[in-house]
């Protein structure tokens, strides 16, 4: 099937053709009014040399008029291989169809909203009938079915035409079109890059980059840079300070050779003036008593550290190299930024 972008808005049409797959553009003097173009010419012109199929409208009173419309299109230096002329459709349209394909150009006979109007365009050999889906149910009309109709009479009779589902509200309005077996369909940037979203999509993306960072991601790599540490003979007072200025909830105190003592957290903070009031504030860190701190080398990957954090409900994991303190990694940090 092909796809078609519907825009006038030259920044839309720019990126969605950097997707490389799209067949071409349809636009419309609607869009471009919206769209404040004063210049009609000049930018079909620029947009001829930026897609690979023009879409464009060919207006006229009679079918001379189409006619002569179009071939004035042409002479700006649009590729005849490359332009369908899109005409609605009547009795002077499907005539100007007639005669534009007698000239080897491409006919988009469209405002397509009955099976007659179809009918009539593919036997005067449109190349395209293109039913307008979203109008035609807002009208209160069954749409679907007569998209289904025109495919049918396509693919029965042989017309050499593609029906083309337009008027694309929704992304249902592509699955529609997909299960109708449309030949080609025209949508909008707005739908057209929401195609591919889906939340379960998402969060399986996600899980896959998490999981993969925690088998490849080494903790150095993914650790805190805020790394507190005072010596042993640092009194509590200068450690909560030191703690407060790097905003950190815990320091590692280290001896004399900068090898690990233990790490004082602010819980044990909270402990120590609870049992022994403002007096403890002046005394120095080796004094204090130390588990072993739950540590990780920081040569590991993040999937150990991942397993360190289940295993000891802790939120934050002192990190060391040669039996020196590294950093600090949180539990924050094993997730993808």
């Amino acid at each position: 099937m092909e796809l078609y972008l519907d825009s006038a808005d030259l920044k839309e049409i720019e990126d969605a053709f950097q997707l490389g797959f799209l067949t071409g553009l349809t636009t419309t003097p609607t869009f471009m009014h919206r769209g404040g173009i004063t210049d009609v010419d000049g930018l079909i012109v620029k947009l001829s040399k930026i897609v690979p199929v023009l879409q464009i409208e060919a207006l006229g009173d009679t079918a001379q008029d189409v006619l002569k419309e179009a071939k004035r299109q042409l002479a700006l230096g649009l590729d005849p291989k490359k332009t369908v002329f899109k005409i609605p459709v009547s009795l002077e349209g499907v005539k100007a169809c007639n005669l534009l394909r007698r000239e080897g150009l491409l006919v988009n006979v469209h405002l397509i909203y009955t099976l007659q109007q179809a009918y009539m365009a593919m036997q005067a050999g449109a190349s395209y009938v293109c039913p307008l889906v979203g109008r035609l149910q807002d009208q209160g009309h069954d749409a679907l079915d007569l998209v289904d109709q025109c495919v049918f009479a396509v693919n029965h009779y042989g017309y050499d035409t593609k029906v083309m589902f337009s008027s694309v509200r929704n992304a249902e309005h592509v699955r529609n079109a997909i299960n109708a077996g449309v030949h080609t369909i025209t949508v909008p940037w707005k739908i057209l890059k929401s195609l591919t979203e889906n939340n379960f999509t998402t969060l399986g993306t996600q899980q896959f980059v998490e999981h993969t960072r925690l088998m490849t991601v080494k903790v150095k790599d993914a650790i805190n840079k805020v790394n507190p540490v005072v010596s042993a003979d640092t009194t509590l007072t200068e450690a909560i300070v030191k703690m407060t200025e790097f905003g950190f909830g815990a320091v590692t105190i280290t001896d004399g050779s900068g090898k690990v003592v233990g790490v004082f957290t602010d819980g044990d903070l909270r402990r120590k003036l609870q049992h022994d009031g403002r007096n403890v504030l002046a005394q120095k860190m080796g004094d204090f008593k130390y588990n072993a701190p739950v540590a990780i080398d920081a040569n590991a990957l993040l999937t150990d550290a991942a397993d360190i954090f289940k295993k000891s409900k802790v939120d934050t994991i002192l990190v060391t190299e040669n039996g020196k303190p590294a950093g600090m990694l949180d539990i924050q940090d094993l997730e993808v930024d």
